[in-house]
Order: C-alpha cells, then structure tokens, then sequence
C-alpha cells in the first residue's frame, strides 16, 4: 500500500510517502519512497522535496493555502522528477495525519470520518495551536484526493492514555479536571510508541519483560517511562511547556513566577506564557541559541560560561526525571535516547550517564562516539546493570504503518 503521510502545520507541511503492507512491516522492509517540506504556506512558499534517489529539489511557488499545498505535493509524487513510481492518484491507497492532540476520547489510530473530525474539533480548545492546521491538512487531502482514498489520524497524545489516574491528575480542585478536563496528557506518544517497539525487536525483548525509561531530546524534549509497553508516566503534561528544559520552552517552574514576572516586567499573563514557550530554555539560559550543536560548538572554542549553564541545566533536569522514573517503575532494563539531541549529541548522552553510575550505568565511550548521525545501537558497556541505547525514531513510519493497520483492520503490535 503507498501511504502518504502528511503532518500540516500553521504555514509549514511535511510529508512522506511510505510502501509497506503487513508483510514489509514484519521483516521491517517498509520502503520510503520520497519525503518533503514546504515552509511559508501563505504566500511564495518555499519546498524542499526529496525522491527516492535522495537528492534534494528545492524551489519556491505560490501557495495560498493548504488544499493548494496538498493539490502541489500529490502532483510531485505522481511526477518523474519523484521517483516514486506513482502516477495515478488511485495509486496514493491511503493517507496518514499526525494529529497532536485526541484528549481524552481518541486512545488509538482511527480511520476518520465526520464524527472523527467532530472530535477532532472539540479538542481545539486543548491543542488551539496544532489541531486546526491538522484539520486543515486533513481537509486539503479530502479535497485533493477524493472521499474515496481512507484516512488514518495518529494522535500524538494517544499512547499516554494509559497513565494511571494518580499521575496524569494535577492537585488541583476536582472539579477543574470535571468540568475542562485539565490532567497530563503527554506529547510524542507517537515517537514513544516506535522507540520501544523498535528496542524490543533490537534486543528480542517481549512487550512484558519490556520496562524502559525513554528520551525524546530535541527542540522540543520530553522523557517517558515506558513498562510492558504501555506509558505509565511522561514529562509534558497539559501542554508540551512542562517537564524538561528545551530548545525555547522552559519546562517545570514555580506557577507563582509567572504573576510575579507578569507585575515587574508590565506584561500580560499572556505575554509571560509566550515568554516561556518562545524565550526560554537553552535560548533563555544561554543567550546565544537554541541549537544544541551551536551550544556544544561555542562551549568548546570558546568556553562561554552561560552556554555551558545552558547544557550543564538541559542534562541534570533530564537526570533527575530519569531518577524519578526509575523510582515509579522500580527500576528498568534500559535508558533509551532518541530525538535530534538524543541521536546525534554524544557529549549530551554523556553528561546525562555521568551521573548514573550510582544505579550501574556504565557508558562506552567509544561506541558512544560512534553511534550519531542516524545510527542505532547499545552504548554501554557489556556489563553495564542498566543498558544504554541510542534507537533514532521514525515517527513518519510508524504513521505510515498504523495507517495499514487500521485500514485493513489488522491488530497492532506496539
């Protein structure tokens, strides 16, 4: 089945098309058949497209909006320059939306229909920044592709729909969580759900023997404890601004500082949120950027003192979380790291072992080295008692694959 899969933002769209079926998805030979990004949605836009041979095309064109988006990414696939092979839109057999939020009704991958999109909208209230560009795309695929080619929503929030009430609830009056539903709801599930089907099949591990503490390090950042292959705990909760420190979030904070910020500096409560969603973080800290690789590069020519306090406070809050949820499983077999950081930033991996060797985590330094740039593997040493992976995510795949699954109505393995 060629599925494309499609992850629409407010001026931004990225796609993939993915070949795969129940029989590609059990020897893991799902074939990637050409992925793309188009930025500046609104005016002259600006693509990235990349087909099989993957070379990347880049170019602007005028695009208003996202169905015009839609109808300029299905023209490429089915175009000789993609290499895809697709040249009838019958061939595109189905179609794949990452949706960030599904609350506390969408606990799986559904194929969507008009009471889906129903639901879909009245979680816009949870989720006001990221489900109405979602709809939009699901919307512009409807148009561009016709009522006949299904369509699969993934919500980023469904994988966490399994975290016991005494987590996923605040201490606040009840009746906040009764009336407008305010709990934890946990972001990249998606992400989370590939990573720990992906370390069961690197290690042979049954999802019952399975107990893991997961890392999602990028510019945004989140970590999960994952046992039998279910989330039990996860560091964002009602939105993705709490838990660790990140590209330009803040992550946990005293509540009391926002209307103390908000009274010295003249702002709205508005204004401060946008301040710790958008100013702070490793950007905040470091006053230079909220790039980890530009950190790592300035803190070793230079020696800056605040892009090293910037690192130094991103790698002891994900140590204290991986500590605490240690402590919720009572223990795990390993310490997984995926995510732009946790793929590719070694000297990060390091900094956030180095203070784990209390519960027998031992890093490999060599392979630590080695394992960047898309490599998967084990980076501990043999007789580490707690193992270490770096398992790169493939959120794409994987919505590519739940897309097949609910489609055909097979039963999923993650």
């Amino acid at each position: 089945m060629n599925v494309l899969v499609l992850n629409a933002g407010s001026s931004t769209l990225k796609f993939q098309v993915v070949r795969t079926d129940a029989e590609r998805m059990a020897a893991n030979k799902d074939e990637k058949l050409a992925r793309g990004t188009i930025e500046r949605i609104g005016g002259e836009a600006v693509y990235t497209l990349r087909g099989k041979n993957g070379e990347p095309q880049r170019g602007t064109e005028q695009m208003r909006d996202h169905r015009s988006v839609v109808d300029f990414v299905v023209k490429w696939v089915m175009s000789e320059a993609s290499g895809t092979g697709i040249t009838r839109i019958s061939e595109i057999e189905g179609v794949g939306h990452r949706v960030t939020h599904g609350g506390e009704q969408f606990v799986r991958s559904v194929k969507i229909d008009d009471a889906v999109i129903r639901g879909i909208e009245e979680t816009i209230d949870l989720a006001p920044l990221h489900n109405p560009h979602n709809l939009r795309g699901i919307h512009a695929a409807r148009a561009a592709l016709g009522s006949g080619v299904p369509q699969v929503a993934v919500f980023d929030t469904a994988f966490h729909q399994t975290i016991p009430e005494r987590a996923y609830l605040y201490a606040l009056p009840y009746q906040f969580y009764r009336r407008h539903r305010v709990r934890r709801y946990g972001f990249h599930g998606t992400s989370y759900r590939y990573i720990g089907h992906r370390y069961r099949m690197l290690t042979g591990r049954s999802r019952d023997d399975t107990k893991v503490v997961a890392l999602h390090l990028g510019n945004g950042a989140s970590i999960c404890a994952i046992d039998k292959g279910v989330s039990i705990d996860t560091s964002m909760g009602f939105t993705p601004l709490e838990g660790l420190v990140m590209g330009t979030r803040s992550g946990d904070l005293d509540p009391a500082i926002l209307d103390y910020i908000a009274a010295k500096e003249g702002l709205t409560l508005g204004e401060v949120e946008g301040v710790l969603n958008k100013q702070s973080g490793l950007l905040g800290v470091s006053g230079l950027t909220n790039d980890m690789r530009e950190l790592l590069d300035e803190a070793k020519e230079h020696d800056d003192r605040r892009a090293w306090l910037a690192i130094e406070i991103f790698c002891y809050r994900v140590r204290k979380y991986i500590g605490s949820y240690l402590a919720a499983m009572n223990g795990a077999q390993a310490i997984l790291f995926a995510g732009g950081i946790g793929e590719n930033a070694a000297p990060v991996r390091a900094l956030v072992c180095e203070g784990l060797a209390w519960m027998g985590v031992k890093l490999d330094e060599q392979r630590n080295r080695a394992t960047v740039g898309g490599a998967e593997g084990k980076i501990s040493t043999d007789d580490s008692r707690v193992e270490v992976w770096v398992v790169p995510t493939d959120e794409e795949l994987l919505i590519a694959r739940d897309t097949v699954r609910v489609i055909e109505g097979l039963e999923s393995r993650y």
